[in-house]
């Protein structure tokens, strides 16, 4: 498969041409062949519209009502949150950067659920403890990643918590597994399987999408993932197992709006390659 190659931008900041090609790259992957440049480019500025829609959305939720709030939010499969909280154990929604998760996250408190959400720490502690104080103000527990970060997802779990983790790229130096995602070999977080396996929670692939033609959001929850023990692996071999599978649930929901996945980071090893050819696809 090849790279289709995005138009230049003349006059764009270097960073953001670079955040430009990584989204080419990354919708050439969902959509598994080369693509024609000019409907490249508008992809990729229907990808960027869609993250200053998220962000646009993000800076006016603490000043909407509850009902403002409610009337923004719809659901498919919110039938998998329910059965998962029925067990007691808790609930994993394992989400990629796509759409905007913090509206379905600020409704399931609204609904009197307690959700929980790890937040990765950034370069900069004033913007960490700014996306803290924010999600916090929506009514979220946050967990800071980092030492004790486990120990905690499990805790919020065994409260029978909501646990929200963005799982679709791996950061910093967190247990990981190897999995085909888009069509080529990368690593995703292997803390959502084990999570899972380890405390009976539901891990429930989910995305939350805009809804152009209401202004709204509509949560998608694919069925839980099945975490029973295997006779015939390890630990390590079933929380391969279910990486791999959970992958396979994000590509589907990606899939569903591409120009919505907000991934502007390298997320293969080929994102780094300096000849900006994708190597080491699985044909």
């Amino acid at each position: 498969m090849a790279v289709s190659k995005l138009p230049a931008a003349p006059g764009r900041p270097g960073a953001w041409s670079r955040r430009r090609e990584l989204l080419a790259r990354h919708l050439t992957r969902v959509y598994g062949q080369e693509l024609d440049p000019k409907e490249l480019r508008g992809m990729v500025d229907d990808a960027i519209a869609s993250y200053a829609h998220y962000w646009a959305d993000n800076l006016r939720l603490p000043r909407l009502s509850t009902s403002q709030i409610d009337a923004g939010m719809s659901y498919k499969g919110f039938e998998h949150i329910e059965g998962g909280l029925a067990t007691g154990r808790g609930v994993i929604l394992a989400l990629p950067h796509l759409g905007g998760w913090e509206w379905a996250g600020t409704h399931l408190v609204n609904l009197g659920l307690q959700v929980s959400v790890v937040v990765e720490r950034l370069g900069r502690p004033d913007i960490f403890e700014w996306f803290v104080s924010f999600r916090t103000r929506l009514g979220m527990n946050v967990i800071p990643m980092g030492p004790g970060a486990a120990a905690r997802c499990a805790q919020a779990l065994r409260d029978n918590h909501v646990l929200c983790l963005l799982s679709d790229r791996l950061i910093g130096d967190t247990s990981s597994v190897e999995v085909a995602f888009f069509g080529e070999k990368t690593r995703l977080p292997a803390g959502p399987a084990t999570l899972a396996l380890r405390t009976g929670a539901h891990l429930v692939p989910t995305a939350v999408y805009f809804e152009p033609r209401t202004d709204g959001h509509v949560g998608f929850l694919l069925p839980p993932l099945d975490t029973q023990r295997s006779t015939e692996r390890s630990l390590r071999g079933d929380v391969g197992h279910l990486t791999r599978l959970l992958a396979g649930g994000f590509e589907d929901l990606i899939r569903r709006a591409p120009t919505q996945w907000h991934m502007m980071q390298p997320n293969w090893p080929s994102d780094h390659d300096p000849s900006g050819l994708l190597t080491g696809l699985v044909h």
